[in-house]
C-alpha cells in the first residue's frame, strides 16, 4: 500500500511512525502547505511535495491520511481529496460528524472513493466500545473518562492569556467518580464531577500571576465548568517534566441483562504519546480503505461500518487461529 500523508505536524509524525510499523505499507510522500525545501522528515528517501502536486489528483497513493484540524482544516481538506483519492480523517467535533460525513458522502461517492471518518481514540476506538456494549446491554449507561493526560486545545486557549508563555493542561478523572461508575452504581454525574483540570504554566517575567490564574479558573468552555488547579513553573521544568504528550482514558458501560443483574464493561487506554497512538488507529483504518476500495466500495464510512478482518494486518485465517 502506498500512503500519503497531508500535513506533518505532531499527528503526521504519528502517522509516519506507523507507517514504518506495518510491513505491507510504505510512505509514498508528505504534503504540506509549507514551502517543502524547509520540511525534514523521519523517513529517508521519500519526497516531501506541496499540495499542488496533490491537487492534481493524479499522485501514486491508494490512500491519503490527513492530517489537519477539525476547526478548519478536515472540513474543506477531506471532501476535496475525497473526490480524487481514498482518504482518512480524525475529524472530531462531535456535534458537526453528521455534516461531514455527508459532505464526504456526495464527494467519494461521485468519485468512486472511500471515506473514512473520524479515525482516532475518541471518536474512533471508544466509539466502538460505546457501540459494542450498547448492543450488547441495551438497559444500561455510557461513562467517558478523559485523563490522565495533556489536552492540547485547553493548553493552547492558556497559552493566549496575555503574560503566558507556555502552558500544559492535564484533564484529570475524578477517583471517586471513576469508583461509582465501576462498581455499578449509575451516578448522575456533572462535569465538575467527573474531571477535574492542572495547569503548569511558564509565565513571562513580571506578568501578574493572580490574574492569570484568575482567567483561567473563569475561561468560559474551557475552565469555568472545573475545579482547576494552577501551578506557575519555569521553562527548565516544563521541558524536564511536561514536553511529552500522554494521554488516554475509560469508556465504561454499566448495564443490566435482567432485574438486578448488573454487568460493567469497560475499555481504557494509556497512552505514551497521543498523537502517535491516533496515527496508529489512521493507519489500521487506511488499509481498510484500501481494501474496501479494490472490492467497489464506495463513499463515506465510520468505524461502525468496518469490520475488524479489514484493519489486521493478519489474514483470516491467521485470525481465526490466533485472535478469535
Amino acid at each position: 500500500m502506498k500512503v500519503g500523508i497531508l500535513g506533518y505536524g505532531n499527528l503526521g509524525r504519528g502517522v509516519e511512525a506507523a507507517v514504518r510499523k506495518n510491513e505491507d505499507m510504505e510512505l509514498a510522500a508528505v504534503y504540506t502547505r509549507r514551502d517543502p525545501a524547509t520540511l525534514t522528515i523521519k523517513t529517508e528517501g521519500v519526497a516531501v511535495k506541496s499540495t499542488v502536486d496533490l491537487d492534481t489528483g493524479k499522485e501514486d497513493i491508494d490512500v491519503l491520511i490527513i492530517c489537519g484540524g477539525s476547526a478548519t482544516d478536515l472540513p474543506e481538506m477531506t471532501p476535496k481529496y475525497a473526490a480524487m483519492y481514498n482518504v482518512i480523517d480524525s475529524f472530531d467535533t462531535h456535534a458537526r460528524i453528521p455534516e461531514h460525513f455527508a459532505n464526504v458522502d456526495k464527494a467519494a461517492q461521485a468519485a468512486g472513493k472511500v471515506g473514512i471518518i473520524s479515525c482516532g481514540w475518541d471518536p474512533g476506538m471508544f466509539s466502538i466500545s460505546r457501540a459494542y456494549a450498547s448492543a450488547v446491554l441495551p438497559d444500561g449507561q455510557a461513562y467517558t473518562f478523559w485523563g490522565k493526560g495533556v489536552s492540547q486545545g485547553h493548553s493552547d486557549a492558556v497559552r493566549r492569556i496575555k503574560g503566558v508563555k507556555d502552558c500544559r493542561q492535564y484533564t484529570i478523572p475524578v477517583p471517586e467518580a471513576l469508583d461509582k461508575v465501576r462498581n455499578g452504581e449509575n451516578p448522575e454525574l456533572t462535569t465538575r464531577e467527573k474531571h477535574t483540570r492542572e495547569c503548569f504554566v511558564v509565565a513571562e517575567e513580571g506578568a501578574d500571576l493572580a490574574r492569570i490564574e484568575n482567567e483561567i479558573k473563569t475561561m468560559p468552555n474551557y475552565f469555568s465548568d472545573y475545579d482547576t488547579t494552577v501551578h506557575f513553573i519555569d521553562e527548565a521544568e516544563m521541558k524536564k517534566n511536561h514536553s511529552g504528550l500522554p494521554h488516554g482514558g475509560s469508556v465504561i458501560y454499566s448495564g443490566e441483562s435482567s432485574d438486578g443483574v448488573k454487568h460493567v464493561i469497560e475499555y481504557s487506554l494509556t497512552l505514551d504519546s497521543n498523537p502517535e497512538f491516533t496515527g496508529s488507529v489512521l493507519v489500521a483504518y487506511a488499509r481498510a480503505a484500501a481494501r474496501l476500495n479494490a472490492e467497489g466500495v464506495k463513499g463515506a464510512k465510520t468505524v461502525f461500518d468496518i469490520a475488524p478482518s479489514y484493519l489486521n494486518l493478519m489474514s483470516g485465517e491467521e485470525m481465526r487461529a490466533h485472535l478469535l
